[in-house]
């Protein structure tokens, strides 16, 4: 079979953090396929991905001749990673997330109806059930809506919600299956340090953690031990995404997550066994009047049950792969050093 009559999975967000992590995901399942090619969208001018056997098509969801560029048949499936986050962005203007987030994302939408996709895979924010945060432990994808209307995520929130509510009338309307995974925090290797909270940039906890074992430091422990969370690697959302593409479903809202609590302690102990270069010597401080967080964990039970999804990866064993990347960092030319 040709790959011209390959049946296309389209990922937009191709260049961004999870984008590309998922987008060589998805290519190494399918390489050597011969009914789907995987083909990349995004805003860079890159090569990164022609250099890795991939098609890459730059597009700017916000400009509607921009889909011209994209195949007109035989698309079969397309993956929503596209998008205005507050953490990569300065400013809190309402219609610069309204530009991205709602009229960029109908284009997509529009764009898989006109070519006749089976289904849309989109990253929702885990923001839209801010409300039952510190009051439900573990949270089930049976959970409605629950929208917290202050702080930097809230109206990033509205925008994915209201996408979210686009496709399931497009689904209804014109039959495109949607599958929609609530995203918490998802860790990966990337050269970037940090993020923006309220406009304001700061180092990424996690990435502060790890520098300061890989320097050799003690690290502190802030607030309860026993507090703990879901960490999600970003390889196992990539496979949670994949066992949607072939699933015999209509879609379905699903959490992005391991169901495994990992308590604070935990997570320092292991950041220490496998950054730092004076483990036998090297402290935990405990400063439990700092700080601290939320506990959750995210239930997985109906991704288990209708996408077949297993996670792969151990929170041990995610530290691992996180610094076999960062030592490899394969994604270099596409986000520079």
């Amino acid at each position: 079979m040709s790959n011209q009559k390959k049946k296309s999975i389209i990922v937009f967000g191709a260049t961004g953090n999870i984008g590309a992590y998922l987008t060589d995901w998805f290519n190494d399942k399918l390489k050597g396929s011969s009914g789907y090619e995987v083909i990349a969208v995004g805003r860079k001018n890159t090569s990164f991905f022609a250099n890795n056997g991939i098609r890459y098509i730059n597009v700017d969801i916000t400009n509607k001749e921009d889909f011209d560029r994209l195949p007109s048949s035989n698309v079969y499936a397309i993956v929503h990673l596209a998008g205005i986050l507050p953490a990569y962005y300065s400013s809190n203007d309402p219609y610069k997330y309204i530009d991205v987030n709602i009229t960029g994302s109908v284009r997509i939408l529009e764009y898989a109806r006109r070519v006749g996709a089976d289904r849309i895979l989109y990253a929702q924010t885990w923001a839209e059930q801010a409300g039952f945060w510190g009051k439900e432990e573990v949270l089930s994808p049976l959970l409605g809506r629950k929208l917290k209307y202050t702080g930097d995520h809230a109206f990033y929130a509205i925008t994915k919600s209201m996408f979210v509510d686009t496709m399931e009338y497009y689904k209804q309307e014109y039959g495109i299956k949607n599958f929609v995974f609530r995203l918490p925090n998802v860790y990966l290797f990337h050269p970037e340090r940090e993020y923006y909270v309220d406009g304001v940039k700061r180092i990424i906890p996690y990435r502060y953690m790890i520098d300061c074992a890989a320097s050799g430091k003690d690290l502190e422990l802030w607030g309860d031990p026993n507090a703990f969370k879901d960490i999600l690697y970003v390889k196992d959302l990539c496979n949670l995404m994949y066992c949607s593409l072939f699933a015999d479903i209509n879609g379905g809202t699903y959490n992005a997550g391991t169901g495994i609590r990992t308590s604070l302690q935990e997570q320092i102990e292991g950041i220490l066994d496998v950054f730092s270069p004076c483990r036998e010597t090297a402290k935990i401080i405990h400063k439990p009047d700092k700080g601290g967080f939320t506990s959750f964990v995210m239930d997985i039970d109906n991704a288990k049950d209708e996408l077949g999804y297993k996670p792969m990866y151990t929170y041990r064993s995610y530290l691992e792969d996180y610094k076999k990347e960062m030592l490899e960092n394969r994604f270099s030319q596409l986000w520079g050093n």
